[in-house]
């Protein structure tokens, strides 16, 4: 597979550039933020302790060193001439560590002195102080990391170590999760079609894999099955051309050497007959093509009427017909249907046939029943396949193709309804079609 392509490699890099993308703005803002709120901190804390020692020296001087306040051990006092009065004990025999001086009225001072590790310096005056005219100065030193790069350094490496975790995470993760996929993968390239048995593992997961995996199964159980059918229908569909074929050629033989009538009639009948399968051949597959002629509203009591006065039956016909039930289809291929069910129970009845057409909730309700040995109940589904006929019908002197009744399903599939076999002391076909409502502006008519 091309690396581009992999599913793998895309999740991978997408979960880096996004999780890297994520990483980066979170060390700039560290290493932004960070410094401005630490140096805040110690403004806060050195203002404090400047504050309270201007106000301690109002009172007295300091005998000795000037103690830590709240963590600040840095302090100095110093006047206008900058000799430093008092001191802690860190900053013993220094020179002041600022020459900065309240300007303007304004009693505090703030600054940032570097003479190698910096320090924050802020400094509070007080005019009247024990020592005269004083500034208290507070000093803190800062962290480390606000002095030297190695924080952006640290994030940095921090941040590339965590993408490099990330990413290899992704590819681990994601490979794993695709490897019942690759399974399911290489398991289908090694099925052919010449041996469609064979079928994936499905893994116990119980997950969307083993989803996939069943539902690939049931593919193949489908595929298998079209291809035996397949296979099935073009090995019927040569045997039955080839009988109408041959005997069509010997009858042309016979005819050519002995020319009578009798020999010329019956190749034409072989000639029909081998047009009939031709033409429902062509049917079926039109019909397996999903072909969809054009369609009207239809009165189907009329319509089987008018079949009914086409046929030229060999047996009575009894008919049972209500009228004003309407369908919507394609009338030549509705009129085929029932011409097959028809021609089925006239071939295969002993003396009678009877056909009804009725209403029942929103469906039409056609059914054919002939009084001949009837269907058994478990080939009620195999007389639906192309090429089917049951033992006792499999003689040719019944001039069925074998396709009829696979010809009226399809057609009442494509137009929305069923067609069945029913019970009955003969052959009841049972075709159900959805009934066609009048159109709104016809109802105020």
């Amino acid at each position: 597979m091309v690396f581009g392509r992999s599913i793998r490699a895309r999740m991978t890099i997408a979960t880096v550039v996004v999780f890297g993308a994520v990483v980066l703005l979170g060390i700039l803002a560290i290493s932004l933020t960070y410094p401005v709120r630490a140096r805040a901190e110690l403004v806060q804390q050195a203002d404090d302790a400047s504050r309270h020692l201007a106000m301690t020296i109002t009172q007295h001087r300091f005998s000795g060193p000037i103690p830590p306040r709240k963590g600040v051990y840095l302090f100095q006092v110093v006047n206008s001439a900058g000799h430093v009065l008092a001191t802690s004990t860190g900053l013993a025999g220094r020179p002041p560590i600022t020459r900065a001086w309240p300007r303007g009225g304004d009693l505090r001072v703030q600054t940032r002195v570097c003479p190698g590790r910096c320090m924050v310096v802020v400094g509070m005056g007080n005019p009247a102080s024990a020592y005269g005219s004083v500034v208290a100065y507070a000093a803190l030193r800062e962290p480390f990391l606000l002095s030297s790069p190695f924080l952006p350094l640290v994030l940095s490496a921090f941040g590339v170590a965590l993408v490099a975790l990330t990413g290899w995470g992704a590819w681990y993760g994601v490979g794993r999760v695709l490897a019942p996929v690759e399974r399911i993968r290489s398991g289908l390239a090694h099925i052919s079609a010449q041996d469609l048995s064979r079928r994936i593992d499905v893994p116990d997961t119980q997950d969307e894999v083993a989803e996939l995996a069943a539902t690939v199964n049931a593919t193949l159980e489908r595929l298998e099955d079209a291809v035996a059918r397949h296979r099935r229908f073009v090995s019927d569909a040569s045997h039955e051309l080839r009988t109408p074929i041959t005997g069509l050629l010997v009858r042309l033989e016979a005819g050519l050497a002995d020319p009578h009538e009798g020999e010329w009639r019956a190749a034409i009948k072989d000639a029909e007959r081998l047009a009939d399968i031709v033409h429902d051949l062509l049917l079926m597959a039109r019909l397996d093509a999903g072909v969809q002629p054009e369609q009207e509203r239809i009165e189907l009591g009329k319509l089987v009427e008018e079949e009914v006065a086409r046929q030229s039956c060999r047996l009575p016909l009894t008919m049972d017909v209500e009228p004003g039930l309407f369908v919507r289809g394609n009338r030549l291929r509705l009129a085929r249907l029932l011409t097959n069910l028809l021609s089925n129970a006239d071939r295969y009845g002993d003396s009678r046939v009877w056909i009804s057409v009725r209403g029942w909730a929103d469906q039409a309700v056609v059914e054919v029943l002939d009084d001949g040995p009837g269907i058994p109940a478990e080939m009620r589904d195999r007389v639906f396949e192309r090429f089917t006929r049951l033992d006792h019908t499999r003689s040719r002197d019944t001039g069925g193709t074998g396709l009829g009744l696979p010809i009226a399903r399809d057609i009442a599939k494509a137009h929305g309804g069923t067609l069945e076999i029913g019970d009955g002391p003969g052959a009841r076909m049972i075709l159900r079609l959805p009934q066609s409502l009048p159109a709104p502006d016809a109802t105020r008519l």
